[in-house]
């Protein structure tokens, strides 16, 4: 049975992820506050970011700047800057 949460992304209600997919009280917040469209829009702008930026996701500095990008994009509606990226006119 599909959770369904109040999306902070999308301002709405929206189906939840189906398990914490992130770890530590960040990973909580997104569980409890993020939906999957949401979540699935944020792993294309971070899969852009990783090849964009040639990040080494065993390196913790890398780890931190998306940490930052996610954070930013999920709770506070900021886009990414990725190098000839435009996002879709809603």
């Amino acid at each position: 049975m599909s959770r369904t949460v109040f999306c902070q992304h999308l301002n709405k209600e929206a189906e939840g992820l189906d398990f914490q997919l992130y770890p530590g009280e960040l990973g909580k917040r997104i569980f409890d506050n993020i939906s999957k469209p949401a979540w699935a829009e944020w792993q294309k702008k971070q899969t852009m970011l990783i090849n964009e930026n040639k990040l080494n996701m065993m390196d913790p500095q890398a780890r931190k700047f998306l940490e930052e990008k996610m954070e930013a994009f999920l709770f506070e509606g900021k886009e990414p800057t990725i190098e000839g990226y435009v996002p879709p006119k809603a």
